[in-house]
């Protein structure tokens, strides 16, 4: 297998991010739209989204504080909503945990689904990867993603409510998660925590301030380790057997 450059691999990373520029534009504009409508001046939009760089605890927060939520339930509620990414940083540390400082901690800032999926998809296709290599195709991933999230936020935010309606950019969102969880679903511990996050969001719907999302992720996550603890115990039975 020849070796390949850190170069080449970094526009690899570009090349399998560049379709995401396809769902991530709509969503950013959409925040950006929805940001304005609900009184946010144009230095507040973009730093949300510079400081946050979440897309789906942005508008979580965002609309909680447009129904008036407490604060309290709009921290919680975004908290649990980014809780993933902490799930992805522990992913992510078996492959980038010997760099460097500093660049792990640009790393940790620039992780969102696109590039951890992408990422980890990519490790474990490329077992024999140093870790320049993983850090060039991580921040290949990056590249065409989280600029644009910025510029399509502030274009969002300049265009406001002109914007018209039938342009339903909100089908960016489920469209982008869709992308991302389904080639991960590889396990039944995987599918099933899916399964029971998506009974418990439609099931607890009612409850106030998308409290109803923060339970079913909970489900999702317990049902998920359950399945896992389970399936490792029958392995380890097997093996004693």
């Amino acid at each position: 297998m020849p070796t390949e450059t850190t170069n080449s691999i970094f526009w690899k990373g570009v090349r399998d991010a560049a379709p995401f520029i396809l769902v991530v534009g709509p969503f950013a504009v959409l925040f950006g739209v929805v940001a304005t409508e609900a009184g946010l001046d144009l230095l507040a939009t973009m730093s949300f989204s510079v400081l946050v760089i979440a897309g789906a605890a942005q508008l979580t927060a965002l609309q909680l504080l447009v129904d008036q939520a407490p604060t309290v339930i709009v921290l919680v509620s975004a908290l649990a909503v980014n809780l993933r990414m902490a799930m992805y940083s522990a992913s992510l540390a078996p492959y980038l945990g010997p760099a460097p400082l500093w660049q792990r901690a640009v790393a940790a800032y620039f992780i969102v689904d696109q590039s951890y999926g992408l990422s980890v998809y990519r490790f474990e296709q490329n077992p024999h990867w140093g870790i320049g290599q993983k850090m060039a195709y991580f921040f290949g991933s990056v590249a065409p993603v989280c600029p644009f999230w910025y510029v399509f936020t502030l274009i969002g935010a300049l265009l406001g409510s002109s914007i018209p309606d039938s342009f339903a950019l909100d089908f960016a969102v489920p469209i982008t998660f869709l992308a991302l969880i389904t080639p991960m679903l590889r396990t039944r511990a995987h599918v099933a925590a899916a399964l029971v996050s998506i009974a418990g969001a439609l099931v607890l719907a009612f409850l106030p301030y998308n409290l109803g999302l923060l339970v079913a992720g909970i489900l999702g996550m317990v049902t998920g380790a359950e399945m896992e603890r389970r399936s490792a115990r029958h392995l380890e039975q097997e093996s004693d057997a």
